[in-house]
């Protein structure tokens, strides 16, 4: 039976779209649907095989690759060092006799804590154990306190280094290095941002920010100094080894990794909070994270080139053109489609299989593929925020121990930061120049 490639093509997607619904592992998802539709093309199973073969060589020899493993090592080392408590303590004594000011207390240190972390999941495991009891205490709104700390957790994916940032490379064949430049401006502004946002609700909505002056002294001079070398220290020391490296031209991204790694292993003995045992655990959530994500490289990358062999990138690119669709109205397109699909995937998923099909479809509009990189990253990770996946929303459910915070109440705390993160987006949309000045 001959199948029409349009129509193999097109059943692929929605057969994508069912599967996730139904519950299969997106990389499962991506790897059958593959195989049975280059079958369906071809009439060949060997060549499906082949197919097989060729994608898993190509994703595995991939050199830039190799950042994932060590990024998300060095994350999970520096968590378990308790670097992020510190950063925390250091950012509360500047901030917490402000109006709301753990709340900002809490941006800054996940802003600083994701310079070094890459990971919206670490970020929202260390800081909901950290920043929401204090905030509780101090009778902070709890829709507040888990909202700001599920939305500053999704600073850890746009501020390099950022593994998302690692996997757009990876997939549009972009400079990791350039990535990463052009990350810093967007995850300022965004901190900023949820800075800017957090002073505003506590004029006009007093009650959902809640909280009360904790009645501390300022800090002498003395004692802000000591702490900046003590607990921020070892923190700007990291980050200079890390993204110094890579941006003064001494180190490859690869060997910034393994060497921020190695930093971070050295800090956590000398402060006596690492032992054999969180090193084994790192080893092993490393180990099960890196999996994961080659598995999903592997099964986007046979999901790309199905779509490729049925000709539905070129295709949908040549609609486009027909219809004269206009910058902003692809925009207005791809950011809705991103947020649609950051409701039910995450984001490796997203960039996986959204980029390969929308790449074809930028020539004809000359856009910068940096700069659409980062928009593609902050617009997926609106959806970490939005039911009903919203996976920061639900790693800290799981980890606050608090029975009276529900979900409906991470969601809903959420939901103010979400809508920041979408106005962050459009400025990022409108002026370029935000993600590209240091390129």
């Amino acid at each position: 039976m001959d199948f029409s490639s349009t129509a193999v093509g097109i059943a692929s997607v929605a057969a994508i779209v069912v599967f996730i619904y139904a519950g299969v592992h997106i990389a499962v998802a991506l790897g059958l649907i593959s195989f049975v539709g280059v079958l369906l093309l071809k009439g060949s199973f060997e060549l499906a095989l082949n197919l097989f073969g060729l994608a898993i060589a190509d994703s595995v020899s991939d050199e830039a690759f190799a950042t994932v493993p060590l990024f998300v090592m060095m994350g999970l080392v520096v968590s378990r060092c308790g670097l992020g408590r510190d950063v925390y303590e250091f950012a509360n004594d500047l901030f917490e006799r402000m109006r709301g000011g753990l709340g900002i207390a809490t941006v800054a240190a996940n802003a600083i804590f994701a310079a070094v972390t890459g990971s919206s999941i670490a970020s929202a495991s260390v800081f909901a154990k950290v920043a929401i009891p204090e905030m509780m205490r101090y009778r902070y709104g709890k829709r507040f306190a888990v909202g700001i700390v599920a939305g500053s957790s999704v600073l850890g994916m746009i501020i390099p280094p950022s593994v998302m940032l690692i996997i757009y490379a990876v997939v549009t064949e972009q400079s990791v290095g350039a990535m990463f430049l052009a990350g810093v401006f967007p995850g300022v502004l965004l901190a900023v941002a949820f800075c800017g946002a957090i002073v505003l609700f506590a004029l006009i909505a007093p009650r959902f920010v809640g909280g009360e002056p904790t009645g501390a002294a300022r800090p002498a001079a003395g004692k802000l100094l000591r702490d900046a070398v003590v607990k921020l220290g070892p923190v700007l020391l990291l980050v200079s080894v890390v993204l110094g490296g890579i941006y003064g031209g001494i180190l490859t991204p690869v060997e910034s990794g393994a060497a921020g790694t190695v930093v971070a292993a050295i800090l956590g003995l000398v402060k006596g909070r690492l032992n054999v045992k969180a090193v084994w655990g790192a080893l092993v959530e490393t180990g099960h994270i890196t999996a994961n994500i080659l598995f999903l490289i592997i099964a986007a990358s046979i999901y790309s080139r199905m779509l490729g062999i049925a000709g539905l990138p070129t295709m949908f690119g040549e609609w486009l053109t027909a219809i004269d669709m206009s910058f902003v109205g692809f925009m207005v397109l791809y950011v809705l489609l991103l947020l649609a699909l950051g409701t039910i995937i995450d984001t490796a998923s997203i960039i996986l299989i959204v980029v390969p099909l929308f790449l074809p479809a930028l020539q004809p509009f000359d856009i910068n593929l940096v700069w659409f990189g980062i928009i593609t990253v902050v617009g997926a990770e609106i959806g970490l925020l939005t039911p009903p996946f919203g996976i920061s929303c639900f790693v800290i459910k799981a980890t606050v121990d608090d029975p009276s915070v529900t979900l409906n109440d991470v969601f809903m705390g959420a939901l103010p930061f979400a809508a920041v993160m979408l106005l962050v987006l459009v400025l990022l949309i409108v002026f370029p120049q935000i993600s590209l000045a240091l390129l």
